[in-house]
């Protein structure tokens, strides 16, 4: 297949490019700079300049590929407080595939999150049916902030009326591995540079987690096989309580592990302060059942003592 790849160049990105060329895909993805356009071509990838304000871009590539998988979000301006914005680019992204693909079968893969799946209750199991709007591409419930991507990941779900074989993949905020820079890494800078690894309460809240490799091979047999309209957990982890995770910061940073009360987490963890004491594991029973999809990679607390994280 040509597929054309949002986010290529970027973290789960550099994972799916080799993932999609070595099972004989051909890739394009989409480049906003010189030193993207060049690491993509060194992966074997082609590159298209331009970015997710290009809309003729975007559609242009879409209705040139046999198949999209859109792992692009601007966390630039979201992490900046313009989380609207990146939310109404992200939109406007999924529109416009979804005018280019109309009627044509062709796969539609979109990233989105699993942490605090709407309507899911603190501690519930969240499963790939949860959080849904009946297939319309709205929710019941007002959208704001972050479920305002939410949203987005359900009118893409929605495409599935328009004859796009569109489905959804949950990432959890743990998608780990060696050259993370995101929500992991993030933790642990806030650890070294507070001197201490701090968990909420007695630290037994739970986060779902997932190897970035197993989570590329997700996308891949997604775009491959998923059936319309579906939703697809990339879950390694179901549960890692944080107090573990937190006391493997403190050993490999030779800091304490201490609790704090939950308006104490900006202080310890920044801007991941208010998800800190959140608990929401998450189960792929239904994905692994229905794309026979196996993680094979480490987990989070395995690949956490293999140290690459405190290099």
């Amino acid at each position: 297949m040509r597929v054309f790849v949002t986010g290529a160049s970027g973290w789960i990105g550099r994972g799916l490019v080799p993932e999609l060329t070595a099972a004989g895909h051909t890739v394009t993805g989409l480049a906003r700079s010189d030193a993207a356009a060049r690491a993509l071509r060194e992966a074997g990838a082609e590159a298209r300049p331009g970015s997710l304000d290009d809309l003729d871009t975007l559609r242009d590539a879409a209705t040139s590929s046999d198949g999209v998988i859109h792992l692009a979000f601007k966390h630039d301006i979201a992490f900046a407080g313009d989380y609207a914005g990146a939310s109404a680019a992200d939109r406007a992204a999924i529109e416009t595939f979804g005018e280019a693909l109309a009627g044509t079968g062709k796969p539609l893969v979109i990233a989105s999150g699993i942490l605090g799946v709407l309507g899911l209750p603190p501690g519930a199991v969240a499963t790939e049916r949860d959080g849904l709007s009946a297939g319309t591409g709205e929710h019941p419930a007002p959208i704001g902030g972050v479920n305002a991507r939410i949203a987005n990941a359900h009118r893409a779900l929605a495409l599935a009326g328009h004859g796009i074989r569109s489905s959804i993949v949950r990432l959890p905020p743990a998608t780990h591995g060696d050259g993370d820079n995101g929500f992991t890494a993030t933790a642990i800078g806030f650890a070294r540079d507070k001197g201490a690894a701090a968990y909420v309460g007695d630290g037994g809240n739970r986060w779902p987690a997932v190897h970035r490799d197993d989570a590329a091979r997700l996308f891949r047999l997604a775009l491959e096989s998923a059936p319309a309209g579906s939703v697809l957990h990339a879950v390694g982890d179901e549960g890692v309580p944080i107090r573990e995770v937190a006391e493997v910061f403190a050993a490999h940073l030779d800091v304490p592990a201490i609790s704090v009360t939950p308006d104490q987490a900006g202080e310890y963890v920044g801007r991941l302060g208010h998800f800190g004491g959140f608990d929401g594991p998450a189960s792929a029973q239904v994905t692994r059942g229905l794309l026979g999809w196996q993680p094979t990679r480490p987990g989070l607390i395995a690949d956490l003592k293999e140290g690459h994280y405190f290099a």
